[in-house]
């Protein structure tokens, strides 16, 4: 079957298949990155609202996970064991339960809407309303979106990374085109602002999911997403199969969003400046770590077939080549962020506090970069071995850890800056603990073997 990742030299197949997943996540950074360049013009208190409805955006991936995850997972193995026909099951439940659960968020999400904007509590009009905006439509369309990081998974499970890049190159760059324009209404055209940020995004996640569905169709080469149908009930076994996979992970990304919303609601304390900061902090943070998880995607799809496949040799192999990788990236975006904060901040805001309080984030998350890449892409290995409920457990404990440390750290004289310290030092001991833990998992799975 074409991409088959058991075969070959190591370094060079997980390469090829992670150039075009790593340039899709930077894609990704760069949608957001967009965003909020543009919405930053605007001010902070835009910048905070549209920080609070990405909250639920987050929130939505956790959901999405479960489809993604399990369906990439399954779809690999099966693939790597050469069970075609089980390959396409796994593939359509996987679609189809992303379509469903699209739907149901983006209903709910409307209906309570105000409601949870009401949980930040925010006190500026001016925020409050672009909150409200970009989470009715952006969150209201939230399907598309699910759907096209499922159809990511299982591209990526075949080992074609390349149409998944491609849809997103294409829907970043309708992105960048429609960002100003809706946003701040040049000429005649009305000034829409966070709502604009909001459709300008939404419309660019729509076209990804166009083109990889009309991958599916057009392409000649073999593909398990053919034929599929999303009006046929799902077999138990396929749900099933998806859901011992996926639920942990999103269990893990939904905890992982909650955590992050409390402590968005500890740093809204400090002001509309340190809400935006946080905001657009993590996206700047996104360089390293959606550059990390797109090479842990391609990483969880090549161990997941060779798991399959029963190559315990090349899992092992393949997973030291990508934490060098990944790891030297990290130690760039340190030395980035920690040595040259100010201009990396001055992109993003024009008000001096606001500045002020981003140098700080930056410098102090910037130690934790290197040790979150190792985490991220040690998480898509252990994915791939099947261990997703273990990953789970040890991210939402030493993750919800975040609480308590930055209660008692933004308690001291440390103020907001303690609660900055208190994402670095969480992110640096799990990176560690997940290094131990794949050693554990993987010398385990050997002894078994033998």
């Amino acid at each position: 079957m074409e991409g088959n990742l058991t075969k070959g030299p190591i370094l060079k197949t997980l390469t090829k298949l992670a150039i075009p997943i790593m340039a899709s996540s930077f894609l990704g950074t760069l949608y957001n990155i967009t965003d909020m360049a543009w919405i930053g013009l605007l001010g902070s208190k835009a910048v905070a609202g549209i920080g609070v409805g990405g909250m639920f955006i987050w929130l939505s991936q956790g959901f999405a996970s479960m489809a993604r995850m399990g369906g990439q997972v399954q779809v690999a193995q099966c693939v790597g064991r050469g069970d075609k026909k089980k390959a396409h099951g796994y593939a359509q439940a996987a679609v189809q339960l992303a379509a469903i659960m699209g739907i149901l968020y983006a209903i709910i999400a409307l209906i309570f809407t105000k409601q949870m904007i009401g949980f930040f509590k925010l006190e500026d009009p001016e925020a409050y309303a672009a909150a409200f905006a970009y989470t009715k439509i952006a969150c209201g369309l939230i399907v598309f979106s699910f759907l096209s990081v499922t159809l990511t998974g299982i591209y990526t499970a075949q080992g074609d990374s390349k149409t998944p890049f491609y849809a997103n190159l294409i829907g970043l760059a309708t992105n960048m085109v429609l960002d100003p324009i809706l946003i701040l209404g040049p000429g005649p055209l009305p000034k829409l602002g966070a709502a604009g940020g909001a459709i300008a995004t939404v419309t660019a996640q729509f076209i990804v999911m166009s083109i990889m569905i009309l991958g599916i169709v057009k392409q000649k080469k073999e593909n398990v997403l053919k034929g599929i149908t999303l009006f046929a009930k799902i077999p138990a076994e396929y749900l099933n199969g998806i859901c011992k996979i996926g639920i942990p992970t999103a269990i893990q990304g939904m905890a992982y969003c909650v955590i992050s919303m409390v402590i968005t609601r500890m740093v809204s304390a400090f002001g509309a400046e340190a809400i935006a900061t946080q905001r657009v902090g993590g996206q700047i943070e996104s360089i390293s770590w959606n550059t990390a998880d797109g090479f842990a995607t391609a990483l969880n799809a090549f161990i997941a077939q060779n798991y399959g496949a029963g190559e315990m040799g090349r899992v092992k192999k393949g997973y030291r080549a990508s934490q060098w990788t990944v790891g030297i990236w990290g130690l760039f975006i340190t030395v980035l962020f920690v040595c040259v904060p100010r201009p990396i901040a001055n992109i993003f805001f024009h008000e001096p506090k606001a500045i002020a309080t981003a140098i700080d984030y930056l410098i102090i998350v910037g130690f934790s970069e290197a040790f979150l890449c190792i985490e991220t892409t040690t998480v898509g290995a252990l994915s791939g071995l099947g261990k997703t409920h273990l990953c789970s457990v040890i991210s939402i404990i030493f993750t919800s850890a975040r609480i308590p440390l930055a209660i008692i750290l933004g308690g001291t004289s440390l103020g907001l800056n303690g609660i900055w310290w208190a994402l670095s030092s969480t992110s640096i001991v799990k990176g560690v603990l997940f290094v131990i833990v794949f050693r554990w998992v993987t010398r385990t799975k050997k002894q078994a073997a033998a």
